[in-house]
């Protein structure tokens, strides 16, 4: 799986429709009317986002691994 930051994420979901909603701290909050979906992302420059929390977010957001190329 490639391992993406927080920034390059909220692009990728942006591009599939998700819209921001707000922003708390470093924490990114967005909504997906379809879906009826809220998810958070957190932000912190160009780190990487750990494996664990990349996947819990592709799975909420029905995203796969070729959607991060």
């Amino acid at each position: 799986m490639k391992i993406i930051s927080g920034k390059v994420l909220k692009s990728i979901l942006e591009k599939k429709g998700w819209i921001h909603h707000r922003t708390t701290g470093s924490h990114w909050i967005y909504k997906n009317i379809e879906m009826k979906e809220v998810i958070s992302i957190p932000i912190h420059g160009n780190k990487d986002l750990p494996i664990w929390t990349l996947k819990r977010i592709m799975k909420d957001t029905n995203l796969t691994e070729e959607d991060l190329n």
